[in-house]
This record gives structure tokens, sequence and C-alpha cells, in this order.
């Protein structure tokens, strides 16, 4: 087996893999997994920074006080906004690697995130109207992207039998910026800091993770996203019953990561000093342990660990519900920090499941070696973005549901509730469509089911 070239292709400058072949084990452990890891590493590092830049204003809320003159409605309205961007450009984000390189969109990417950074610099400040605080915010947005081009790059330098371990690495490493940021605003907001000195910390960290990705990283040439690619997986139906799958995990994760500090502070009364001691614990939690929700995933199978996951975030929030309703705040920190970890094993499983439907279904085509291997990763990276910005929604629905639920009854207590039937909803279909027992096969589908497949029970 030919080692990949790493020269640049005669009509595309950068570095350019030539050949990739993942599922080789020979090319594997000669040559595939040192450059993989090596990808991995540095994709981590600036879709991290992407993380916190994201959900920088989750902090910034938090030092604004009455002097800014924002109610909890606009706070709760301001980070739903920003969760609203990151959502949706998730989606050019994703087919952007096969139209620039995985490496080349993670140098651009990664230096976007100067924009939002060195804007919410020159407005933090009383007196600057809410509309500005708005516009500034939106900007923030462009870092929710940095996840999905990630994905996508990384899904392509792996193998199957790797995938879920690598992928959840990948989102683990980058929701650790939630928590990253958050403990930095700690420091700061200790310190006797303003959200100016936040800002100017991030921005150099911003022009490193560009350059160490320009230094480290490697395109791969037969990594191409297409028109076709996008509208077969957006009419493949698998593609947006994951997405209702992800909205409860990771839309659980970073919608909490955006309101975990505000309920504090308006249901609590906890200071912002106070709520930023508590609010980075379950953010860290909840993405060092995504990897082990995909490694549990890749040992057991992703429905089965996702189906017995959503019974215990079930569980999680109704003991939230019942601490809000007590008005406990050990119990409902507890309680919070618990479901923020069984959102990272959610996350983890997840998406791991999505390569594997996609390979279970070029099995049950007939297709066999490399044809299966090239379809699934070809619907799988493109089925990756849409869900995971349909899933990234959950995170505005979470914040649109404490903003409403303060408004109408002065607590989280109604949004709880509602989040609850979400996660009975998702168990039931998880169930339903990828562990539920089939029915005996009849003469038609003898032949069909003696041919050895993958069962989406598997995935």
């Amino acid at each position: 087996m030919t080692a990949p070239s790493t020269a640049p292709a005669s009509s595309r400058g950068g570095r350019w893999i030539q050949q990739w072949d993942p599922e080789d084990e020979t090319f594997w452990k000669q040559t595939g997994e040192k450059i993989a890891r090596r990808n991995l590493a540095f994709s981590v590092l600036s879709e991290h920074i992407g993380f916190s830049i994201w959900t920088l204003w989750s902090v910034l809320v938090l030092f604004m006080g009455p002097e800014y003159g924002l109610t909890p409605a606009d706070k709760f309205l301001l980070t739903s906004m920003v969760t609203l961007v990151g959502a949706v450009v998730r989606v050019p984000y994703t087919f952007a690697v096969a139209v620039f390189g995985g490496r080349n969109w993670t140098i651009i990417s990664a230096g976007l995130l100067l924009v939002p950074s060195i804007a919410a610099f020159s407005v933090m400040k009383p007196g600057t109207s809410f509309d500005t605080f708005l516009w500034i915010g939106l900007l923030a947005g462009i870092g929710g992207g940095n996840f999905a081009s990630s994905m996508t790059n990384i899904n392509a330098f792996f193998p199957l039998r790797k995938k879920g371990w690598a992928l959840g690495l990948n989102a683990g490493g980058g929701n650790i910026g939630v928590a990253a940021i958050q403990l930095v605003a700690l420091a700061v907001i200790g310190a006797g800091g303003g959200p100016r000195v936040l800002l100017g910390i991030y921005i150099p960290l911003i022009v490193v993770a560009a350059v160490l990705a320009a230094l480290f990283m490697d395109n791969i040439e037969n990594v191409r996203n297409d028109t076709g690619a996008a509208k077969d997986a957006a009419r493949d139906g698998h593609t947006w019953i994951m997405s209702v799958l992800y909205i409860g995990t990771f839309g659980s994760f970073i919608g909490y990561s955006f309101a975990f500090g505000q309920v504090l502070t308006n249901q609590f009364g906890r200071t912002p000093l106070q709520a930023t001691y508590l609010t980075f614990v379950g953010p860290l939690l909840g993405s060092l342990i995504r990897p082990v929700g995909g490694w549990l995933a890749d040992k057991y199978g992703g429905a089965k660990i996702t189906l017995y996951n959503y019974v215990a975030m079930a569980a999680a929030t109704a003991v939230l519900v019942a601490a809000s309703m007590q008005k406990s705040l050990p119990l409902f920190v507890t309680a919070f920090v618990v479901l923020f970890s069984l959102t990272g094993i959610g996350n983890g499983s997840t998406f791991k499941m999505i390569p594997g439907i996609f390979q279970a279904k070029a099995l049950a085509k007939g297709l066999e070696g490399e044809e299966a291997v090239k379809y699934g990763r070809r619907l799988s990276g493109a089925s990756m973005g849409l869900i995971g910005a349909v899933g990234a929604l959950g995170g505005v629905g979470i914040n649109m549901a404490f903003r409403q639920s303060f408004l109408s009854y002065g607590s989280g207590t109604g949004a709880f509730v509602a989040f609850l039937a979400y996660y009975a909803v998702c168990f039931a279909v998880t169930w339903a469509v990828y562990l539920r027992r089939t029915a005996p096969a009849t003469p038609a589908t003898a032949a069909a089911e003696a041919k050895p497949q993958l069962s989406y029970a598997e995935v």
C-alpha cells in the first residue's frame, strides 16, 4: 500500500492528500492513523475556540448588571438569537469542507472568529442599545458553524470502527470550549476585571488556532460533498429522525449552556460571580463524557445507549422539576449537572449512529466493499451538517422556553416540564425506529436477509 501523498494537487494549492482509505487496515496502521490523529488534535483546538465564541454571550450577559438596562427576557432573547445563527450556519459550514478542503476551511473559519470578538470588544459598555447588542451577538453565532465543518472533516479521516470514539473526542473537545470560557470568565470576574479583559484573552488564541491549522492539518482530495449528496441526505427520512434525537441531546447541551447561569441568577438570586462558580461544571462534565458516549456506542450499539440515556435524562429532568418547585438550590444544581453529563453521553451515541445507519443502508442496497464505504461516507458526511443544524435549533427552543416560562410563571419549572415530555418522545422514536423487532421474514425477502447486513440496532 502506497502511503498517501501530501504534495499539492496539480490544480489546487495547499496540503492535499491524494489517496485516503482508512478502511484498509494495513494502510491505517502504517500511515493513516498518525495523520488522522494529528488532524483530529488541531481540529479539536479550532472547534474548541469556536464553541467558546459561540457561547460568549452566555457569559457576557452575566457581566451586564442593572446599568445595562436589560431585562431577563431581553437576555434570554439575545442568547436565543445567537444560538439560532449558530444552528443555521452549520449547513453551509458542512459543505465548505468539500469546497475549500478541511485544513483550508479550518484556517478560514478560525480567522472569522475575530469578527465577533473584536465587535463585542468595541460595544461592551453601559449605554449601548439592546438592538446593538443583539446585532453584535448574532455575529458570535458563526462560532457554532465550526462544529459542523470539523465533524464532517474528521468523519472522513477515520474508519467506521473508530468513528464513535473519534467523533466523540472531536465534539467533546470542542464542547469543552463552553466550560472553558465560563472558567476564564470566573477568573476575570474574581479578579475584578470586565468583559473586555475576557475578549482580550480570546482574540490572540483565535490567531494561534488558525496558524496551527495552517501548519499541521491536511485536506483530503477525494472527499467531495456535492449537491446530489445534500439532496439525497435531505430526502432520507433517517436524516430527520436523527435530527429529532439530536435536538434532545446536543440541543439540550447547548441550550442549557446558554441558560444555566441566567436561571441561577433569576430564579435563585445568585450573583454573577456565584452563578459562574456553578455554571462551568455541567458543560465541562458534559463535554468530557461525550467520547465515553461514542465509545459505549462503538461497543454496545448507538441506538441502545441512546435509548437508555433518554430514560436517564427524563429522570434527571423530573428531579429538576421537583427541585425547582421546592426552590432547593443544592438539589437543582446536582440534577442539572447530572443532566449535562447525560447530554454528553447522548451526543456521542447519536452521532455514532449516523455513519452506521448509512452503512446499513448501503449493505441493504446490495453494495459491498469500497462501494458501500463510499456510499455511507458520502451521505453521512452530508447528513451531519443538516442534523447538527437542526439539533442546535433545540438550543433556541430551550432558551425561548425558559424566556416564556419566566414571563408566565417567574421560574423555569414550566420549561422543564416541556423538556421532560420531549425526552419521552425521543425515547419512543429511538425504540420504534431503531430497536423494535421487525416482523418475520417473508419468502420474498429471505434471500436478501441471508446476506450479511448491519442491523439498525447495531448502529
